[in-house]
């Protein structure tokens, strides 16, 4: 009898999707879906506004990472008005996306994902949380939200204030790094530093031992990989173009411009998820699967840049890349995570290096001009991958039409098979009309989610505990069995 469980909503995640497992008549699993069900209407309502408000405007898609939108939205009006932001605001830019990329990090490892690999799997879903976290070690909680908190309060002493900011704008910055700023910076990195330290260790330590198997059934498929480098195929999250690698490490493509992504991008679409499906327009729907991100970003690069960080890109490659590649790539979703403490640390390195630049205080960080042209495509790292904002406007700046391609929705197809592999793992026998689901299996299936970090939240997110509901279906639709998280 075929017949459909229903995991609705999928927690410790940023937004609202549920996943969908459908059995068939033996009782095995056929498929697995991940279904996005809110729907962001940004691209519509922006149409008529003056693209010099778009980064505002934008900003206010997410309250997790607005700083990604805000940059895309004023790399995109740099184009419009034909400017190059001078130095300095190229640099404070910079900055404030290493921030962001730190904090929304943190908030993945501590917050959302580490209490299945601390807690356990088969922990107490009651518990399983940060605040279970919090009462099982302290220390280490205290220290993961101060971490995430380092990098918001950088993006406070910037934009002036931590969610939400318009401190980007066309053509640069509105104000400079203060030396109040820089003092208050300065004393907290060694805190970072250590807390990331003490995260690596311990997340090793794992690896090694109780999440080898999560490892190796945790979406570890054959896909391609996107992401910025810089020159010489340096780390990148901000400037920089476009590259594409595979599986065995060849380069795809490689010195790609955003402005022109519709030529190697394609979006499809699904009736069951408001969530595009972005693919690698070459290779076709859905061939062209591949994933963007903090595992993509490690892939695509040849080097971070920054000695610690390239000491711990060269030991997670070492750790992780399969053979096929010669340990140049890591194919496993689960390798999200590992990859995330690595960026943090890039991120550290690079904050503490753009600090000691004086020419951060300048006052000339902002390029004026009129519009210059109607059409431009803008595109930043964000923590969950690559970025591009796409406007074109009239010739009053208005803007007549906005295509935002965010990396979660990159990201899809990836899901999907991650999701679908490890509901094979686990639901390796038939199962019975009657059958109890198991929290483990149930709770593994949302993990896989996790290992992206998915957003897809508004600007608004749910306040308070989100309960969990799954329903085990006959084909006819009659319940045969039912699980509720309160």
């Amino acid at each position: 009898m075929a017949r459909t469980v229903v995991i609705d909503p999928v927690t410790r995640i940023e937004g609202h999707a549920k996943i969908t497992l459908h059995l068939g008549e033996d009782g095995r699993l056929d498929d697995a879906r991940f279904h996005v069900v809110e729907y962001r209407g940004f691209e519509k309502f922006c149409e008529g506004r003056p693209f010099t408000e778009m980064a505002g405007i934008t900003a206010r898609i997410c309250g997790i990472c607005p700083v990604s939108h805000l940059l895309a939205a004023a790399k995109t009006g740099d184009k419009l008005l034909a400017v190059q932001p001078p130095p300095a605001a190229r640099k404070l830019r910079r900055l404030l996306n290493l921030a962001q990329l730190c904090q929304s990090h943190a908030l993945s490892f501590f917050h959302l994902s580490s209490p299945d690999f601390l807690l356990g799997w088969e922990s107490d879903p009651a518990r399983r949380n940060v605040f279970g976290l919090m009462a099982a070690d302290p220390d280490l909680a205290r220290a993961g939200i101060r971490l995430r908190q380092f990098g918001q309060q950088i993006l406070e002493l910037l934009g002036g204030r931590k969610i939400h900011s318009a401190w980007a704008v066309p053509g640069g910055v509105r104000s400079h790094l203060s030396a109040e700023a820089r003092a208050w910076i300065l004393e907290r990195l060694p805190e970072a530093k250590a807390t990331i330290t003490t995260a690596l260790e311990l997340f090793k330590g794992l690896l090694d031992g109780p999440l080898q198997h999560e490892q190796r059934c945790f979406g570890d498929f054959p896909s391609l990989f996107m992401g910025l480098v810089g020159p010489g195929g340096r780390w990148e999250c901000i400037d920089g173009l476009i590259r594409f690698v595979d599986s065995e490490g060849r380069i795809v493509a490689d010195g790609l411009s955003e402005d022109d992504y519709a030529d190697y991008l394609g979006e499809a679409v699904e009736e069951w998820s408001y969530l595009k499906f972005p693919y690698y327009k070459p290779m076709g729907y859905p061939a062209g699967i591949y994933r963007v991100g903090p595992l993509a970003r490690l892939n695509v690069c040849e080097s971070i840049g920054s000695p610690w960080a390239d000491a711990e890109l060269k030991e997670f490659r070492q750790r992780s890349g399969t053979e096929a590649s010669g340990g140049r790539i890591v194919t496993s979703s689960f390798a999200f995570h590992h990859a995330r403490l690595v960026e943090i640390v890039a991120c550290l390195e690079g904050i503490e290096q753009l600090v000691a630049d004086d020419s951060l205080m300048t006052d000339r960080i902002r390029a004026s001009a009129s519009l210059n042209a109607n059409e431009a495509v803008g595109v930043s790292e964000a923590p969950r991958g690559t970025l591009f904002h796409h406007y074109r406007v009239d010739d009053n700046g208005l803007i007549t039409r906005v295509n935002l391609i965010i990396a979660t929705g990159q990201n899809n197809l990836a899901m999907n098979r991650t999701v679908a592999q490890i509901a094979r793992e686990f639901i390796n026998e038939p199962v019975a009309a009657d059958a109890e689901i198991p929290e483990p299996l149930l709770n593994r299936v949302e993990a896989g989610i996790r290992c992206f970090d998915p957003c897809l939240s508004c600007s608004t997110h749910a306040a308070g505990q989100m309960p969990l509901h799954i329903e085990l279906r006959d084909a006819g639709g009659a319940l045969l069995a039912e699980r509720m998280r309160e």
